[in-house]
């Protein structure tokens, strides 16, 4: 596909304030998607509701999917977690370029928590990954989902290890909770990617 702005892919754990960083950006005008908004309506496309009926029967109730009980059990299983991403990311990728290419200005951005997982961070001109301490990340996710500290320790379990390949040439955003600071960091980062875009 064609580009005529920069893509710009926002990453990291989960609990690490991804969305928080895609929210200040939205709130200084730039336009932001979302790969798990995408994901949520991917279980209305048919073959994808035929193909996880098929992978995960226990997961789907009539002609619906319960999102809840299918993170259960893919957070559960890595080897399930694959196949499930393997099945939906391709989609939602597609979709979430299509988005990005079509919003307005010269600079586009997508909160993408699977970004290394799906091998996709080459597709982006740029990636800004959102860090933040594990115990930090684990209060966070345990007072936004309701979750027990073991069902997110699970999840951390299975995603990506950010601690161990800082070292990709990325932009690497440290988050300590506070706002303020993380939206200055923001600014700055956004400012030097659009000043090298026109050099």
């Amino acid at each position: 596909m064609k580009r005529n702005k920069i893509f710009v892919a926002i990453t990291g754990g989960i609990g690490s304030g991804k969305s928080t960083v895609a929210e200040i950006l939205s709130g200084l005008g730039y336009p932001v998607f979302s790969a798990d908004a995408v994901a949520r309506d991917i279980y209305n496309d048919p073959t994808v509701f035929k193909r996880v009926s098929e992978l995960f029967p226990q997961c789907v109730e009539g002609d619906s999917v319960n999102r809840k009980k299918l993170a259960e059990t893919v957070f559960a299983d890595a080897s399930k977690l694959a196949q499930l991403n393997a099945l939906t990311h391709p989609i939602i990728m597609r979709r979430l370029f299509l988005q990005m290419q079509e919003c307005r200005g010269e600079i586009a951005f997508a909160e993408v928590p699977l970004l290394f997982e799906s091998g996709s961070a080459e597709q982006f001109d740029k990636v800004i990954i959102v860090m933040r301490s594990e115990e930090l990340r684990t209060e966070a996710v345990m007072k936004r989902d309701g979750l027990t500290r073991e069902a997110v320790a699970a999840r951390i379990k299975n995603q990506y290890d950010y601690e161990r390949n800082l070292n990709t040439g990325h932009t690497v955003l440290y988050n300590d909770g506070d706002i303020s600071a993380l939206k200055c960091k923001v600014v700055r980062i956004v400012n030097e990617i659009v000043r090298n875009n026109r050099q």
